[in-house]
């Protein structure tokens, strides 16, 4: 059942124990992420943002490249931890969403606006935070559990090139998601008389 806006927001968690089941079709988690990049809002109107869905071997491809790219670097005696954090938490779910930037559009217009030129690369990463933030809130609505993780630029190459992509686009962030098996912990709230402050 479909939450309030409100409630949508505060239920939006980080889950690592998920499963490669859905509880909606595939087609309707085309149709979120259709609805927010329509949607969210932009700078300029840029929509900059660009989203990828790898489902099923796609999913489990881009995992492998991961594992493969994180064993060259990380110390033989963490990797069992590293491939077991993977495995159990990414792998182990139903898709990844891939979020990227077209910097070609970003550039456009560092040089269309010069007065502005420095702001943009940062509007930029606020879009693409909109973008997640909106999927990601809308996915758990569904029944979903997901994580927001980081392992660009690391493997940026290799998932360019599996998946044929444009070279303009830059790699900001990586979703994986998937029938949630356990709840999150509690979450601790600092107080909000120390990050929220009203003037009348």
């Amino acid at each position: 059942m479909a939450k309030n806006f409100k409630e949508a927001v505060k239920h939006r968690r980080t889950y690592y124990n998920i499963t490669n089941s859905s509880p909606i079709s595939d087609n309707e988690i085309k149709e979120i992420i259709d609805f927010a990049v329509t949607n969210v809002p932009s700078a300029f109107n840029s929509q900059s943002t660009r989203v990828v869905l790898l489902l099923g071997k796609n999913h489990k491809k881009f995992w492998d490249i991961t594992k493969e790219a994180l064993r060259v670097i990380v110390p033989a005696d963490a990797f069992e931890k590293t491939l077991s954090k993977i495995n159990t938490s990414f792998d182990c779910g139903y898709g990844t969403i891939l979020f990227y930037e077209d910097m070609e559009v970003v550039e456009n217009l560092q040089k269309a606006f010069p007065g502005y030129k420095d702001n943009f690369p940062i509007w930029s990463q606020q879009t693409s935070g909109m973008h997640q933030f909106t999927i990601w809130t809308m996915l758990e609505d569904a029944g979903f559990g997901a994580s927001l993780q980081h392992y660009n630029p690391l493997i940026d190459e290799r998932v360019q090139a599996e998946w044929n992509i444009n070279p303009n686009w830059k790699l900001i962030a990586q979703m994986p998601f998937g029938t949630p098996t356990k709840e999150p912990g509690e979450k601790e709230f600092r107080p909000l008389k120390e990050r929220v402050l009203i003037f009348k």
